[in-house]
């Protein structure tokens, strides 16, 4: 299955550490090539990363790891890189086009069976990877995204949802139908953001979730949260 990476953004929080989060190293490892690595063995086949900010010195570096991982590559540069994330998306969606394929984000890591998890479950215009486990310590609280379900759908999803049930691990499978409603949640003078286009999907019962279970992940946004990562790296190695 195709992978599509956002890995457009500023990285403002990181900036201390690197002026590329994607490009961050992460036990002696950049981030994205990680990400890539895991998304491959959990069945991803094909890459496309929309860039922006840092473009010409991470297209360069994908261009060389692609070669190094023997996976396809593809890079797509976006407008403006300093829009929300959806833009990113629509983006790369103008270059793979609609059919289903995973959305992950550059600053996500995962267990490859969370991506297993999302890709096996049944297909819909998009299934979101989920934890439901509301003390994981490795949570962020005042920066993930909360959700709420009923039974595998979303009901809601927002950084500041009062009353969610589950957390978003940043690892979708989408496919036309999820860009339709991105592009109309923005005609229609959305905010640009994922979660407006999942909420725009949701409405009409097109977003569903799969439950991580274990699985790990963890979203590399600040030096601490790099800090836990590369723990968890020393102690799996």
């Amino acid at each position: 299955m195709h992978a599509l990476i956002v890995a457009a953004g500023f990285g403002s929080r990181l900036r201390e550490v690197s002026p590329s989060k994607p490009l961050t190293l992460v036990a002696g490892v950049p981030l994205i090539e990680r990400v890539i690595r895991a998304a491959h063995d959990g069945g991803a086949t094909a890459f496309t990363v929309v860039t922006g900010h840092e473009g010409d010195r991470l297209e360069q570096h994908l261009l060389r790891a692609a070669a190094r991982l023997n996976v396809p590559v593809a890079c797509v540069r976006t407008g403006d890189w300093s829009r929300p994330n959806g833009f990113s998306i629509l983006t790369g969606a103008d270059a793979i086009g609609p059919q289903r394929h995973l959305l992950m984000m550059a600053d996500h890591l995962f267990d490859p069976a969370l991506v297993a998890t999302v890709v096996a479950a049944p297909a819909a215009p998009l299934v979101l990877g989920i934890d439901r486990r509301l003390d994981n310590p490795l949570v962020d609280m005042d920066d993930v995204t909360r959700v709420r379900t009923q039974g595998d759908r979303i009901v809601a999803i927002g950084k500041h949802l009062p009353d969610y049930d589950c957390f978003d691990c940043g690892v979708f499978a989408v496919d036309g139908g999820f860009h339709d409603a991105l592009r109309a949640s923005v005609a229609a003078g959305g905010a640009g953001s994922i979660s407006a286009g999942v909420e725009a999907l949701a409405a009409t019962g097109g977003a569903r979730v799969a439950d991580i279970g274990d699985a790990w992940w963890l979203d590399v946004d600040d030096p601490r949260a790099l800090e836990q990562a590369e723990q968890a790296l020393a102690l799996a190695a």
